[in-house]
C-alpha cells in the first residue's frame, strides 16, 4: 500500500487493506535460537490459521491495523516501536488481570512488553499507531512457552476453520 497524502479526504476500505509485512509495515527484530525454532514450529502447526490482520489505513505516522484473533491463539510477549491504541470492536481478551470487551480500549507505549489472551469467541480489534511502520520484538524466548503455544495451535486448528469473526453488539 503506497503511502497517502495526508492534505487530502481520503476514504479507506477494509476489502483494500494488505498484510503486516506485504509493504514492509512491520519487520520482525531478530530472535533468539529457541525463539526462532519455536516461532517456526507454531508456524507448521498452522499459526496463521488462528489470525487475520490488515493494514487498512498507511499514511505517512499514521496506520490502522483491522485485527481478528481466534480463540486459542497464543500471542507471544511482544513490544513495538511505536506508540499504539487498541480499540475492541468486538469479542474479548484478557489482558493481565484484566477482562475487557466491545468498545474497551487500551494503550501500549513504544517498546513495552505485552500479551493477551483473545476471549471465548475471539477478538476484533483496531491496532491505531503513530507510525506506519514499526517492529516486532519477540520477548517469549524459552521453549516452555512456544511449546504451549504449539499445543494450543494443534488443539485449535480445525476449529479455526469454520470460525466466524465475533458478533458486534447493536
Amino acid at each position: 500500500m503506497e503511502e497517502q497524502d495526508t492534505k487530502q479526504f481520503k476514504i479507506f476500505r477494509a476489502k483494500d487493506g494488505r498484510g503486516l509485512m506485504q509493504d514492509g509495515c512491520m519487520t520482525v527484530q531478530p530472535m533468539t535460537g529457541a525463539a526462532r525454532e519455536g516461532m517456526t514450529k507454531a508456524m507448521e502447526a498452522g499459526l496463521n490459521g488462528g489470525e487475520e490482520i490488515s493494514i487498512v489505513v498507511n499514511m505517512p505516522g499514521f496506520s490502522i491495523a483491522n485485527v481478528w484473533f481466534k480463540h486459542g491463539y497464543p500471542l507471544p510477549l511482544h513490544s513495538h516501536s511505536a506508540d499504539c491504541w487498541y480499540y475492541i470492536v468486538a469479542g474479548s481478551i484478557k489482558l493481565g488481570t484484566e477482562e475487557l470487551g466491545p468498545r474497551d480500549t487500551f494503550f501500549i507505549p513504544s517498546g513495552v512488553p505485552y500479551t493477551y489472551k483473545p476471549g471465548p469467541e475471539g477478538v476484533e480489534l483496531l491496532e491505531i499507531r503513530t507510525a506506519n511502520t514499526f517492529d516486532f520484538v519477540n520477548f517469549s524466548k524459552g521453549e516452555k512457552f512456544w511449546e504451549k503455544a504449539v499445543e494450543s495451535v494443534e488443539q485449535n486448528r480445525e476449529a479455526w476453520k469454520t470460525a466466524e469473526r465475533p458478533k458486534i453488539d447493536a
